[in-house]
């Protein structure tokens, strides 16, 4: 049997195949009929996205750690896997167990953004479910929408079976199994949905009649159908994070992502107000896991992911109540193992200096803050509690410490705004600039401006405000262009497109489903990706159903029902329109939980305990218990080393401005090896390029240390054998790396490397190099390779017998060519004769067998050369060994089985050879065989 992924016989022809197989460190898999119930995470984005995304981690390893459950991934497919899954009529499938999604009894899929509409649609269509909730069977999955999207998902209301609003980690497990206990009582889907409505936070749109509402033409969520429907449908929340602890180990990824580091969840909710932000009002009220877990967890991600960077995050990091001590302790902890600290979401303003001084000894390059508007009178509308003067002073405070970059983020489009107010981002960012300037030097300093489109975004004090329309976007963007030119500042601006699709979306009704349906089966796939959105495709769509996208913008009546009302997200009535009339009037909210005037948590455990002043509250129906916040403070600081005076701030500054940190550092006593590894499986599916970025971690999940090089952009000293093209096997892999020596022989770290257990990545060798010994990439000339031959793709004209290596050989004595196509329609003649040496039909059993690949398969051996200029492909050998296409070709199972180092006269085994067995300076230079 091949044991090859069922997508293995195309997954040559699509992008980064590593997106759809699995098989990465930490992933979690189960007998699947070992379990009770079985759910599917569908992440409606592409890999790269959704393995970045901090709650689809929590809930993975939550819902895996019950043993009565199993959990599995699944991520929206490129453009590229589409065509080949409808040309195959070939099912989407998880990544663990490579099941079809129409299998598993729960999809649950998690919204965060509401251009992913369509992928929804695309995800469904692809697993083999029906797109309507109305068109499901008995037999098929519960579809599930959760997310921070999912308090305001009318207009995909048709196309769930139910929603989870607010935290999911204790009411996901529950909904699951309360699935399949009714179905294994007996219970009809709809009793089994009236049942999951009783569960709080759960949702179900199809137990609810609707109305339209004559304030806004509208239509809202009316009354519920049936006794167990509540009305409104109140969130679920968890109240102490500690409770669920956040995982340190999961899945690390096989390709690069868009946050390629471990990032801890360190707070929930956010205390300061800002009137456009739905997080802040929806996750209230903030909820902090303790500084010693959140250290503990880094620990062990760290050593079990073998990553080199972490992050702390949260709505608004800087509010942490211990953020000062905790980063002290992390880089305490950390720094000193290369391990580089961010820390997302900072405020503009009374973030401690203690925090920076930290920071600046790990290898960040620059900060992120987020003022949002450019006018004092436009903070104040939006709640912004910051001034200039706070901003730069956080800019000096930046600069000083020698930073170099800081990145300053925008919106337009803000409810009240003036063009003074859009042309005084360019100015903030000026004057910013001058002070990097001042401190730095001109040319050295650098001020980025990202200035993007203010959506009024449900269960916000702006949900009743007006949109900008596209036009008034694209001026005010034009009059940020004419603004910024000659200033120095790198300004970029999203395009406006998505941003008035997605606020059609986010104030949608139930009867934008049809529009989004009609949307995605014209093509709307990725809306999210600015290259990606068909705009023109929304407009037909919503021109087909008699809808005006633009209307949905309009200003609605503060006292008409929305279709988003159903959903109690935890606000007392009329909080929010209290905060839009203070908006309106320019007056600001003072942040909650804090002392009143202070911007800051006290830093230091006596200064908590001293502080007796009474905590603002911001009355907004959440009702925290102000005393017990109090106490969790103080706690959290007790729990860590106090911050103690830091060295001068000049030695910090001087360290950080060092462009080449590893300059003259001494790292300790080197060894240098040579490692021998196989590629089977899923690994087989890792490009060049993500081994090279994963070899550093399975080094570090070992417990080795890389050596790094001197310059500017530092890089773990590794030099490898030529690339294996994508889904190609290899019995013998060669790898140099130099580490620093702890002492241990060869033999000892192959053994700990295999330890790691990343799959199909098995450590078979491991000697040590002499100092001068050259690069196994100096010294390859040749490779040898085996090719398992599917008997239905042997040429007809060949005889089915031992003969057919007679016709092969024949063949391999003649002139072979084929023709290589590239990108853009172009290609090249590839003399394959020239650089093959040698074919032996029949041979190489064993070794397909020794990579898994057993079944009706002829073995072909051959070796082919690798030079200066390249090397054959081996699909093009067996391209014009057995005359096939080229499709054809790709598809044939084939393994790598040795690399050779060559001289004049002879070639002997690349991981032995050394200097003696060969005349290094004769040798080819290091080459690459093109995936």
């Amino acid at each position: 049997m091949d044991p090859r992924h069922p997508y293995a016989l195309f997954l040559h022809r699509v992008q980064r195949p590593a997106r759809y197989v699995g098989g990465e460190h930490g992933e979690i898999r189960k007998d699947w009929n070992e379990v009770d119930a079985r759910i599917c995470l569908a992440f409606p984005d592409a890999y790269e996205i959704g393995m970045s995304h901090l709650g689809y981690r929590i809930l993975y390893a939550l819902l895996n750690s019950d043993p009565r459950i199993l959990a599995e991934r699944c991520y929206a497919p490129w453009d590229d896997l589409e065509r080949e899954l409808r040309a195959r009529d070939e099912p989407l499938r998880s990544l663990e167990s490579w099941r079809a999604l129409r299998e598993f009894d729960v999809v649950g899929f998690s919204l965060q953004y509401e251009l992913t509409f369509t992928n929804v649609l695309l995800m469904l269509d692809l697993g083999g479910i029906p797109l309507r909730a109305e068109s499901r069977g008995e037999d098929d999955p519960l579809v599930v929408f959760g997310g921070p999207v999912a308090t305001h998902a009318e207009a995909m209301s048709p196309f769930a079976d139910c929603m989870l609003i607010g935290d999911g980690e204790e009411r996901a497990p529950q909904m699951v199994l309360a699935w399949v206990e009714g179905r294994r009582a007996g219970l009809s889907r709809a009793e089994r949905l009236r049942r999951l409505a009783g569960i709080e936070g759960v949702y179900v749109p199809s137990l609810y009649s609707v109305a339209l509402e004559p304030k806004t033409g509208l239509l809202v969520v009316d009354r519920p159908l049936v006794p167990e429907a509540p009305l409104p449908i109140r969130r679920t929340f968890v109240p102490r994070l500690d409770d669920y602890p956040f995982p340190a180990v999961g899945p690390v990824a096989s390709t690069e992502t868009t946050f390629d580091r471990v990032s801890i969840e360190i707070a929930r909710g956010c205390t300061e107000g800002c009137r456009f932000c739905q997080a802040g009002m929806i996750y209230r009220p903030v909820r902090e896991r303790s500084p010693t877990a959140i250290v503990e967890t880094i620990e062990r991600a760290l050593a079990e992911g073998g990553y080199d960077e972490a992050s702390l995050t949260s709505l608004s990091t800087a509010d942490y109540s211990a953020i000062a001590p905790l980063v002290r302790e992390v880089v305490r902890r950390f720094a000193p193992q290369g391990v580089a600290l961010g820390v997302s979401s900072l405020r503009a303003y009374g973030l401690p200096e203690s925090v920076l001084d930290d920071m600046a000894c790990t290898r960040a390059t620059g900060l992120t803050f987020a003022p949002e508007a450019g006018t004092q009178r436009m903070r104040d509308v939006i709640n912004k509690n910051v001034t200039e003067a706070q901003l730069l002073e956080t800019a000096e405070r930046v600069f000083s410490r020698g930073w170099s970059r800081m990145k300053l983020y925008f919106m337009i489009g803000l409810p009240t705004e003036r063009d003074e107010d859009v042309l005084g981002i360019i100015e903030t960012g000026r004057r910013a600039l001058e002070v990097g300037r001042r401190i730095l030097g001109r040319g050295r300093a650098h001020v980025t401006v990202s200035v993007s489109t203010h959506v009024p975004k449900p269960h916000t004090p702006f949900q009743w405000c007006a949109m900008d329309r596209p036009e008034t976007i694209a001026r005010k963007q034009a009059l940020l262009r004419e603004a910024a030119r000659g200033t120095g500042l790198e300004l970029r601006l999203h395009g406006c497109d998505g941003s008035v699709l997605e606020g059609v979306l986010a104030r949608g009704d139930r009867r934008l489903a049809d529009v989004i349906e009609r949307a995605y089966r014209a093509g709307a796939r990725f809306d999210s990706w600015e290259e990606r959105l068909r705009l023109e495709t929304w407009r037909e769509a919503f021109a087909a159903h008699g809808i005006d996208p633009l209307e949905r913008l309009r200003t609605w009546p503060i006292d008409a029902r929305l279709p988003w009302g159903h959903v109690d997200v935890g606000l007392e009535d009329g909080f929010l329109a209290r905060e839009y009339r203070r908006a309106l009037a320019g007056r600001l909210s003072p942040p909650c939980g804090k002392v009143a005037g202070a911007f800051l948590h006290p830093t230091r455990l006596e200064e908590a305990i001293a502080e007796t002043r009474r905590l603002v509250c911001y009355d907004c129906g959440i009702a925290c218990d102000l005393q017990a916040m109090r106490e969790d403070r103080i706690e959290h600081l007790r729990s860590l080393p106090q911050v103690a005076q830091h060295p001068r701030r000049e030695a910090r500054a001087s360290a950080r401005s060092e462009r080449r940190p590893y300059a003259g550092v001494d790292q300790g006593p080197r060894l240098r090896l040579r490692l021998r590894h196989t590629k089977l499986g899923r690994a087989a599916y890792q490009s060049h390029l993500d081994l090279v970025r994963l070899l550093p971690r399975m080094l570090r999940r070992a417990g080795l240390a890389p050596t790094w090089t001197e310059g500017y952009r530092p890089r773990p000293r590794m030099s490898f054998g030529p690339a294996l093209p994508l889904g190609v096997c290899s019995l013998a892999e060669l790898v140099d790396v130099e580490i620093v020596d702890i002492g241990l022989d060869p033999d000892a770290i192959r053994e700990r490397l295999d330890a790691t257990g990343s799959e199909g990545i098995r450590w078979t060798g491991a000697r040590r190099l002499a100092p001068h010994e050259p690069a196994i990439g100096r010294i390859v000339g040749a490779a040898e390779w085996v090719a398992g031959v599917p008997r239905v793709l042997l040429p007809s004209g060949a005889p089915r017998s031992s003969t057919c290596w007679e016709w092969i050989e024949a063949r391999a004595r003649g002139a072979l060519r084929v023709r290589r196509e590239v990108s853009g329609g172009l290609g090249r003649w590839i003399d394959v004769g020239a650089q093959l040496e040698s074919v032996e039909p029949g041979a190489g059993g064993e070794q397909l067998a020794q990579a898994g690949l057993v079944g009706a398969f002829w073995p072909v051996r051959f070796r082919t050369k690798i030079g200066a200029q390249g090397g054959v492909r081996p699909a093009e050998v067996i391209e014009a060994l057995l005359g096939l296409p080229a499709a054809e070709a790709m598809a044939v199972p084939i393994v790598r089985t040795a690399l050779l180092a060559t001289s004049a006269d002879r070639a002997v085994c690349a991981f032995d050879a050394t200097a003696r067995d060969l005349d290094a300076a004769n040798a080819p230079a290091a080459t690459t065989v093109q995936a």
